[in-house]
């Protein structure tokens, strides 16, 4: 039996009214995503048409999700809430604190002995307010979630970018920070911009060498980084209804490479199968109910060019396998020659070191046993592997049934490093190097879903490829990167050549799913006796401390730094070794946009002190301008704050003194995440002027006190040698937002109307 299964049941017993409400409304037959949103109104029944990337709609989420490096920042917000418990279903799933090193179970102890103050933390918390709490080791969240918790025309929210990967059962599942999540545990609506609509029509069917993950990789070479912000991604078609539910879950988890909202595929067979073979049947037979109301319209996907924004078809029996990178998902080469030209012109080193099989996007039973039946290959040809192997199962199900079923032993046999049920290497939860920053140039291969510099290992030298699990063993096995199995030979160690097959697999286990303890806990029914302890010397956790409002009057703000090109929310936060501090943001905020080049001088955490004429790291400059009580302003490129959904990366320059962020464009989880911090989040009216700004600038914001909707800010901004620029910025702020402004955070009205 499901998990809330009767909230599900109530889910489907409003779309019928709801979408047949809003299928008058509109007056024309609706995409799969447009039934999801208009049947999950905050108000309940649609009563009017919202303009796609304009309207701010309130919506009511029908479960939330919480990692553990994003939760404790989340339920630390939460207990200032003045709630008793959750109002929606919400999980916490400690995946993100364990370190990837010798293997799983000495890994696993690594981490509880290292961040058990946190676990217990998360744990008390969750039993306290009504959560459900997965133990370190239980698995991956996302996975966790699609086999636990994701139902076909559902809502989700969760405090990790790649929530999106539920969209693989059906759902509209959106990575958002985590004062939005408490916004919904506290029984209040969620606010999203009304998205625009892509819609993909996959047409044909995956063979041989192919797999879902070159879809995405397709559709990220097509759209580029930001090509999908502001829209969900719909695919429909016979490509898509020929492939399995987790490889439907791997392409909508990616979507959070392209910008986009999130990706969804409408509700058909495989997803019943899923259902049914994780002991859904309850769920399955439910959504067979309204199966209608659960995917698009016919006429939408036959002539989709009407329905949609934009529309891109892909034909699944012509896609190659692909190779993502490096140092950005969506630079795209086809498997060898393309290859080997690419990276001779680049400097590419064609060696590649290690092979990574897991993460979020590819750990399921059916990505595991494709790439073993290529590993088996091995073997089976005397193969010597030129690589190492590592392997992230996606759940305690899966690395359960996998080890039953021989899978595991086959990577074993290869001597292959077994990592724990949880992120490791794609968060930077690597122990790869004693040294990163010194480490040596390099190149790697691995099916996660990002690849910036120095995301997984540290190293800024270490080239990161992104590709299906299936290429990642193979190339592994090869140790060129522009190895082609569809068309190169290996020597084994008999000196024969030989060639690799091309993978088989299985969907789902032929023997079923098997686990003995799968690591969850339930709370308590009633938990207002559980205490929930925070040390006042804890350097892991810190509780929080109200923002105070920055005010209508902004003068005489000094330029922390002009951020040159791609600035990530791993820029602005770094993970790996800060992870622990992800509870306290004071420690955290010592990070602060240390990975942000600065435009100056081309170099990392190295700025101008205005104060002494001095440079140095930005948190310790930032810290000088605090104390003496200066506001400053960060400037940036495009897509600023693209990646991880990570709040931090809004906190820890609001804790720090920072009042705005001025760039040519956001990404949309950072933008909603400085607004909810009661910072100032601005776009360049005229994007060139982005050029003006010089190194020892001052700015004073001229009419902040008429901050409106619709109504653009005006700057001056004053350079060293007393010449003066007048600025125009744009906003996306509504009422509401300018609330959380005027108040110092969303919190903070929060607070106020609990009060």
């Amino acid at each position: 039996m499901a998990f809330d299964i009767n909230m599900i049941k109530k889910v489907y017993a409003n779309v019928v009214e709801r979408v047949d409400a809003a299928q008058k409304i509109t007056g024309k037959p609706l995409t799969l995503a447009e039934k999801i949103l208009y049947s999950h109104l905050w108000d309940g029944n649609p009563s009017k048409v919202f303009t796609r990337g304009k309207d701010y709609v309130d919506f009511a989420p029908d479960r939330i999700a919480l990692q553990d490096a994003t939760a404790q920042m989340a339920l630390l917000q939460f207990m200032q809430a003045g709630k008793s418990k959750v109002a929606v279903p919400t999980t916490t799933h400690c995946d993100h604190l364990i370190q990837a090193k010798n293997g799983a179970s000495t890994d696993l102890q690594s981490a509880l002995n290292t961040s058990n103050e946190v676990f217990n933390f998360l744990e008390s918390v969750s039993n306290k307010y009504g959560l459900g709490f997965w133990k370190p080791g239980a698995g991956i969240i996302h996975q966790v979630v699609l086999e636990n918790y994701a139902f076909p025309g559902g809502m989700m929210i969760g405090t990790d970018s790649h929530t999106v990967n539920a969209g693989g059962l059906g759902m509209v599942a959106i990575g958002v920070g985590g004062a939005d999540a408490v916004d919904v545990m506290a029984g209040m609506p969620w606010e999203l911009k009304f998205p625009k609509l892509i819609g993909v029509k996959l047409t044909g069917k995956l063979s041989g060498w192919t797999a879902p993950k070159d879809v995405i990789l397709k559709v990220a070479d097509i759209l580029t980084v930001k090509g999908g912000t502001g829209a969900i991604v719909e695919y429909f078609g016979p490509g898509a209804t020929s492939m399995s539910c987790t490889g439907k879950g791997t392409i909508c988890n990616m979507g959070a490479e392209i910008g986009a909202t999130t990706s969804t595929f409408g509700y058909d067979d495989s997803m019943e199968r899923y259902l049914r073979a994780t002991d859904r049947d309850d769920v399955a037979d439910a959504a067979n109910q309204v199966k209608d109301y659960l995917t698009g319209d016919a006429e939408v996907y036959e002539n989709p060019e009407n329905y949609f924004d934009q529309v891109i078809e892909i034909n699944l029996s012509e896609l190659s396998p692909l190779l993502n990178g490096p140092f950005t998902p969506d630079l795209s080469t086809k498997a060898g020659l393309e290859m080997t030209k690419k990276a001779n012109e680049n400097d590419w080193p064609l060696k590649v070191e290690w092979g990574l099989i897991g993460s979020c996007t590819n750990s399921s039973y059916e990505d595991l046993s494709r790439a073993s039946s290529i590993a088996q290959q091995a073997i089976d040809k005397n193969l010597k592997t030129k690589a190492d192997f590592g392997i992230n199962p996606g759940s305690e199900k899966v690395r359960y049934t996998a080890d039953r079923d021989g899978i595991l032993g086959v990577f074993e046999k290869l001597d292959a490093t077994i990592f724990t049920n949880a992120c490791g290497p794609c968060i930077g939860q690597w122990a790869r190097y004693s040294d990163p920053k010194n480490a040596p140039k390099n190149s790697i291969i691995h099916s996660f879903n990002r690849n910036f510099a120095k995301r997984a290992d540290g190293n800024p030298n270490t080239h990161a490829f992104v590709a299906s699990p299936e290429m990642v063993a193979a190339v592994a096995i090869a140790g060129r990167l522009d190895f082609n199995p569809m068309t190169d030979k290996l020597i084994n160690e008999n000196g024969e050549e030989v060639m690799l097959d091309e993978p088989t697999g299985w969907e789902l286990p032929p023997k079923g799913f098997e686990v003995k303890d799968d690591g969850f806990l339930a709370p308590e029914e009633d938990g207002s006796h559980v205490e929930i302890a925070v040390k006042n010397d804890s350097e892991r956790l810190q509780l929080l401390e109200p923002f105070t409002p920055l005010g209508s009057e902004i003068k005489g703000a000094k330029l922390l730094i002009k951020a040159f090109g791609k600035c990530t929310t791993d820029h602005i936060s770094m993970a790996g070794p800060w992870l622990r501090f992800r509870g306290h943001l004071d420690n955290i905020a010592n990070n602060t946009l240390i990975g942000a080049v600065n435009a100056f001088n081309k170099k990392t955490n190295f700025v101008k002190n205005q104060l002494t004429g001095e440079y140095g790291g930005v948190p310790d400059v930032q810290r000088e301008y605090k104390k003496e009580g200066v506001k400053t302003v960060v400037v940036g490129d495009h897509n600023y704050g693209e990646g991880s959904s990570r709040e931090h990366a809004a906190m820890q320059p609001r804790h720090l003194g920072v009042a705005a962020v001025i760039v040519k464009s956001f990404a949309r989880i950072h933008e909603t995440n400085l607004k909810k911090q009661g910072m100032l989040g601005l776009t360049f009216a005229n994007e060139a002027d982005y050029d003006l700004i010089q190194e020892n600038d001052t700015f004073n914001f001229l009419d902040l006190h008429e901050f409106a909707p619709e109504k653009p800010l005006t700057i001056e901004v004053v350079h060293a040698d007393g010449s003066k620029d007048i600025i125009k910025v744009n906003h996306t702020y509504n009422d509401a937002q300018i609330a959380w402004y005027k108040e110092g955070s969303a919190l903070n009205l929060i607070k106020k109307q609990n009060a």
